[in-house]
């Protein structure tokens, strides 16, 4: 499957699992919202997660979209990049979380707050480049 087969599935099913590696090669595991943005996989993660520390040692992850019902699912398999106050112009970066976070389904009813506490959280923006893509749409 090419990820543009799955486009439709993933701009409506947002419930997505992220796995990533452990420094001891264990996988670790946790619930995103994400969608497809720019080609990509993309979500949102707080500064200080495991997950951010564990794609800093290990690009390397697989995000799992699902329905509700579990009754089909897309999985990508890829290389994140990493977007966030480290490495991005802080007015780049305001607008690549808000287009991230409506990527995976969010909306906000006051855009200075959602920025406000993105900025407290020191929150990054992930970009999955699909290597391989596999599921049951």
């Amino acid at each position: 499957m090419e990820f543009s087969d799955a486009l439709g599935f993933l701009r409506q099913e947002h419930n997505a699992i992220i796995v990533t590696n452990r420094a001891s090669g264990a996988a670790q595991s946790t619930i995103v919202k994400a969608g497809p943005f720019e080609g990509r996989m993309a979500f949102v993660v707080r500064g200080d997660t495991v997950k951010r520390r564990n794609l800093i040692r290990d690009p390397h992850c697989t995000v799992l979209t699902v329905r509700p019902d579990w009754g089909r699912y897309v999985s990508v398999e890829g290389t994140a990049e990493l977007r966030g106050p480290d490495n991005t112009d802080a007015e780049e970066l305001r607008l690549l979380l808000r287009a991230v976070f409506q990527a995976a389904g969010g909306a906000h009813d006051n855009w200075d707050e959602y920025d406000r506490v993105m900025r407290e959280e020191r929150r990054v923006a992930v970009l999955v480049t699909p290597e391989r893509v596999y599921g049951r749409v």
